[in-house]
């Protein structure tokens, strides 16, 4: 991944002394930092919640793609069907 995708760029060696300024960039502000090692990109810091929303909206892309993928193949099933595998009985008056 290019450089250029990120706000700040942190070598490995310069961490420990800005880590407080690293992880308040991450954590409040919501910018990953990339981390380097002889100006090589090696890793990504990213805060706690910022890398489970990611993580969460990557899930629900894979699931809908997937479900796309049902769609074009002809996976389908009706809602009569889909009730009576779920045993959910929406006009069930009990």
């Amino acid at each position: 991944m290019p450089t250029s995708h990120f706000e700040e760029i942190v070598a490995l060696s310069k961490l420990e002394q800005n880590l407080a300024k690293v992880l308040h960039r991450c954590k409040v502000l919501h910018k990953p930092v990339l981390l380097t090692s002889k100006g090589q990109g090696v890793a990504v810091l990213q805060g706690l919640d910022d890398y489970a929303k990611a993580t969460e909206e990557l899930l629900f892309i894979k699931a809908v793609a997937i479900g796309l993928a049902d769609i074009a193949l002809g996976h389908t099933l009706s809602l009569e069907e889909t009730c009576k595998l779920l045993e959910y009985k929406p006009y069930d008056s009990d």
